[in-house]
């Protein structure tokens, strides 16, 4: 299949104008399939800048792609205009320190988490372990939202692994960052049955703030007030206090603060702020709330003045 000329130009120049590309599917901080979220992690895990490409919102540029790399499938990684590969190529080459060589940048740190497996998990995992045959060995990776996903993979020297009652447990260069200092149990109780882990490292949850108890946070500046509602509905209702917005370009300057900094997100009825406060916590941010019951609950707690609709 031939390359459409113009189509090509407009790849070329998105190579030469960026070192580094990775085309994917959906963004870096949602990608929208498993094996753009792993190549999204092994980069984030160097701390590389790279530009993106969202190919599924362009249908040119996602079949363009595969025929100018002659790689059949998404995502896609190019550095100084030429194909790295797809995301299992991309992990490897992270977890091996060759892509922070090829980018030139300090090799990663490679040092095994601390974990520790309960007598219990440990009593499990080896059954499953040895089940899997010779060659077995038990693999957690942890995604940027901190979901651990454990498998049966095959032993490999090289990896990153720790060890705890006598389980062996390999890693990804992202996952071995976040697992340090997890608990791994074997619970059955009502929570179910099964593996359980606590992670010092995972964000807090989103909490929950009334209208009132967000009122007199934001006013002794113990929160950041951030209204995520479009400026027409602000226009019908709006709080009296300082507050963000996410107009233009003002959402990236929220995502750029300290990760500490405490936002208490706001809509009309506490559903849109919900989302946003979730958004957020997983973008690391690690005091997060969402403000029960939105504008409206604020006008009957708060100010009366204020217009529900």
């Amino acid at each position: 299949m031939s390359l459409d000329p113009a189509l090509r130009t407009r790849i070329e120049t998105l190579l030469h104008s960026n070192r580094v590309v990775l085309f994917m599917k959906g963004q870096p901080e949602m990608p929208q399939c498993g094996f753009s979220a792993k190549a999204v992690g092994a980069l984030s895990a160097l701390g590389v800048d790279y530009a993106h490409v969202n190919v599924l919102a362009d249908q040119e540029i996602r079949e363009g792609i595969k025929v100018y790399g002659e790689w059949p499938t998404i995502p896609q990684l190019y550095v100084d205009g030429e194909l790295v590969g797809g995301s299992d190529i991309i992990e490897q080459m992270t977890n091996s320190g060759e892509l922070a060589g090829l980018l030139g940048l300090q090799a990663p740190d490679r040092t095994p988490p601390a974990i520790t497996i309960t007598p219990a998990a440990a009593e499990m995992l080896k059954g499953a372990v040895a089940d899997a045959g010779a060659g077995a060995s038990l693999a957690l990776s942890i995604n940027a939202q901190f979901q651990p996903n454990f498998q049966l993979a095959q032993f490999d020297a090289n990896a990153i692994a720790s060890e705890s009652n006598g389980i062996r447990v390999q890693f990804d260069l992202a996952s071995a960052r976040r697992a340090d200092g997890i608990t791994i149990d074997w619970v059955d109780d009502f929570r179910g049955k099964g593996l359980a882990i606590d992670n010092p490292n995972a964000p807090k949850p989103v909490q929950t703030l009334s209208a009132a108890e967000a009122d007199a946070k934001a006013r002794t500046g113990e929160v950041m007030l951030v209204d995520v509602r479009p400026a027409d509905e602000r226009a019908l209702a709006s709080v009296s206090l300082p507050f963000r917005t996410f107009d233009g370009g003002e959402r990236a300057v929220l995502e750029s603060l300290p990760k500490d900094t405490a936002l208490a997100f706001l809509c009309r009825s506490g559903g849109r702020s919900q989302q946003a406060a979730e958004e957020f916590r997983a973008l690391g941010f690690s005091q997060v709330y969402n403000i029960t019951g939105g504008i409206n609950a604020w006008a009957d707690e708060v100010d009366g003045t204020i217009s529900k609709y």
